[in-house]
């Protein structure tokens, strides 16, 4: 087993035990700070295939913006949901077994792959297929409509979150 293979096992685990934790953590802010480290993990998987471009993009995008839009709207929002109930799921144990098992089906599969052991073939340097991608990004022909349907919902998210978080404010005074 080459140096890759444990780092990728051990990214592996860390970002399988942080989507765990997504779902097992009561608390809304632990759970979108295991949300980030998750995230990070898949970033990390993206830059061990050579997709560097993905691995910014999930930086940026994902952690960078909606991670910490939902931890915004989840401080915003903190006194009008305020929960005072036990702080842990009582059956927090069942995730972790699916995680457990679902990560050494991955280890198993992976071993009994003839691929396991190749190294990945080095990419072409006349590749500009990150050219295309980012041309049909921006093209009105292509993908440009639903990236900007995107941004006006993360935008609805904030104004809707803002919106909660004063409402409370008024009801005080």
């Amino acid at each position: 087993m080459t140096p890759m293979h444990i780092v990728f096992l051990v990214v592996a685990a860390v970002t399988l035990f942080a989507a765990g934790m997504v779902v097992t953590t009561r608390p809304l802010m632990h759970s979108a700070l295991w949300l980030i480290l998750a995230l990070g993990g898949v970033a990390v998987v993206f830059a061990m295939l050579d997709a560097s471009f993905f691995a910014v993009v999930q930086v940026l995008v994902y952690i960078g913006a909606i991670a910490i839009l939902v931890i915004f709207a989840i401080m915003l929002t903190r006194r009008i949901t305020e929960d005072t109930s036990h702080q842990h799921n009582k059956g927090w144990w069942l995730p972790l077994v699916g995680v457990v098992v679902l990560f050494l089906g991955i280890v198993v599969g992976l071993r009994q792959w003839n691929g396991f052991d190749t190294l990945l073939p080095a990419l072409p340097a006349d590749a500009n297929n990150l050219a295309l991608f980012g041309q049909a990004l921006t093209s009105p022909d292509s993908y440009v409509i639903p990236f900007e349907v995107a941004s006006i919902l993360l935008l609805a998210a904030l104004m809707g979150a803002i919106y909660l978080g004063t409402e409370g404010k008024r009801g005080k005074k």
